[in-house]
């Protein structure tokens, strides 16, 4: 029987990377995957999954009107879903994709960030925790050596940023992954 995973880590814990080898996997076995990533990502381009350790590869792009069971109802060949930054998913297309994993027995393997610079859950991400069958924390460090559980906003001088949209698509200029320790005592 198939199902929804759902890893997660805080940023620079190697999702993408893992996504790709997934991938890589499926296919080297003769087998179809999907490849899923926002369209609000465009750090590296639109519609590409890219480790930070270089591979890069296409993707579909979703939005929020993607309609991942008519996606997969007209594609019956596939054999995996696999979703990049999944916290960008909407509460209706995570319920569609524990859908697709349970009624038409097709794995979906989503990866993202758990919480935003506040700490507070995206609504995927939400989603995710409450749907997924099977959960897994990606792990990284922080720069003090403690697990890193956090991301950290900051601004141009390096100080941590506790105002503003959820949602600021950057890399590491602009985010840093830290533990909760950190993120506490920073000012």
């Amino acid at each position: 029987m198939a199902k929804l995973f759902f890893r997660y880590a805080a940023m620079n814990a190697g999702k993408s990377t893992a996504l790709l080898q997934v991938a890589h996997n499926y296919e080297e076995r003769g087998h179809r995957v999907r490849i899923f990533t926002a369209q609000l990502d465009d750090r590296y381009g639109r519609g590409y999954v890219t480790s930070r350790l270089g591979p890069q590869r296409a993707a579909e792009v979703f939005t929020p009107q993607t309609d991942f069971l008519a996606l997969t109802q007209a594609d019956p060949g596939i054999a995996c879903l696999l979703v990049d930054e999944a916290q960008f998913l909407s509460k209706s297309q995570v319920h569609a994709l524990h859908e697709i994993a349970h009624l038409r027995n097709l794995p979906a393997i989503c990866y993202g960030l758990r919480t935003d610079f506040r700490g507070e859950l995206f609504p995927g991400s939400a989603t995710l925790l409450a749907l997924a069958d099977e959960m897994d924390e990606m792990k990284t460090i922080c720069d003090c050596g403690r697990k890193a559980t956090m991301n950290m906003r900051v601004d141009e001088s390096n100080r941590k940023v506790t105002e503003g949209a959820q949602v600021e698509i950057g890399g590491n200029a602009r985010y840093r992954a830290v533990c909760g320790r950190c993120f506490r005592q920073a000012a």
